[in-house]
């Protein structure tokens, strides 16, 4: 292939025993990932990380932070600021319990992974530096799940803002796939005065990098990347600054993306609703076109 698609060799396999009936498909598990922007004088960018070439899931693709929910992230204890979880619920296309969830992840796993935590004192501030031995030690026991972030958001004097994020698209792995996620996708503004770091066991690099510049990259196969992450390079590319882009989520269509595998005479289509550029004619027993 020409552009990074990611594509695991055993899919065709997975296609053809799902669309023979030899396959249940697994539930997928909720999840959240966090597009991180800054505005440079080039314009703005956005935080990526790559995945270790030895994860089960997409190892050696570029992707963002995030990651499934615990089941604590619904504790009725969490301290929150923004909209209510009323509003929340409403936007994400859930019920109010699974809406904190969910937001939660994303802010959680924002702060596992890059090391940048959306919450403040009070729903007006935000937390201006997360370096230093107390906070890594406070964010190695969120890994280890030793501590709920509840718990550490209470401990800390802090509440979650959900202000900060919005809601950007959805998209669920494909059901011939052996790990499955529901995934919610958010953008939000590196807060003034943090910084990202590559604070995740499951990477091995992190870029900040344009959007633009990133979907070049793929487009030449120099980035792997799996549909739902060069898909939102390319509509964050349109967009002149950080604020651009956020001011432009709330009117964004969060259906989910679901792609479908199904037998046309000698082949397997592999396609993505509303997302031509990634349809895939697999020969059987061959390699895609």
């Amino acid at each position: 292939m020409a552009h990074g698609q990611l594509y695991p060799a055993d899919w065709p396999d997975r296609i053809r025993a799902l669309t023979e009936g030899g396959l249940t498909p697994v539930v997928p598990r909720a999840a959240a990932t966090v597009m991180l922007l800054k505005d440079t004088a080039a314009g703005p960018v956005v935080h990526m990380l790559r995945r270790r070439a030895s994860m089960a899931f997409a190892g050696g693709a570029y992707a963002y932070p995030g990651g499934g929910v615990d089941p604590r992230d619904d504790d009725h204890h969490i301290r929150w600021a923004g909209p209510p979880r009323a509003w929340w619920a409403e936007r994400l296309g859930v019920d109010e319990r699974q809406a904190q969830a969910i937001v939660c992840a994303a802010v959680r796993e924002t702060y596992e992974e890059a090391g940048v935590l959306l919450a403040g004192p009070d729903p007006e501030s935000v937390v201006g530096d997360t370096t230093g031995d107390a906070w890594e030690a406070d964010r190695a026991a969120l890994v280890a799940r030793e501590e709920s972030f509840a718990q550490f958001l209470d401990r800390r004097g802090l509440v979650l803002r959900s202000d900060l994020l919005s809601a950007w698209a959805r998209w669920i792995t494909p059901e011939f796939e052996a790990r499955r996620y529901d995934t919610w996708f958010f953008v939000a503004a590196l807060p003034a005065g943090q910084r990202t770091r590559n604070a995740s066991t499951e990477a091995d690099r992190t870029v900040w990098i344009r959007p633009a510049d990133a979907a070049a990259g793929y487009d030449k196969g120099e980035l792997l990347m799996l549909p739902p992450t060069i898909a939102a390079l390319r509509q964050l590319a349109a967009y002149g600054s950080a604020d651009d882009a956020l001011a432009a989520a709330p009117g964004r269509d969060l259906t989910p993306v679901l792609a479908k595998g199904r037998l046309v005479g000698g082949e397997i289509v592999l396609s993505w609703p509303g997302h031509a550029e990634f349809t895939l004619h697999i020969p059987t027993g061959g390699a895609p076109a």
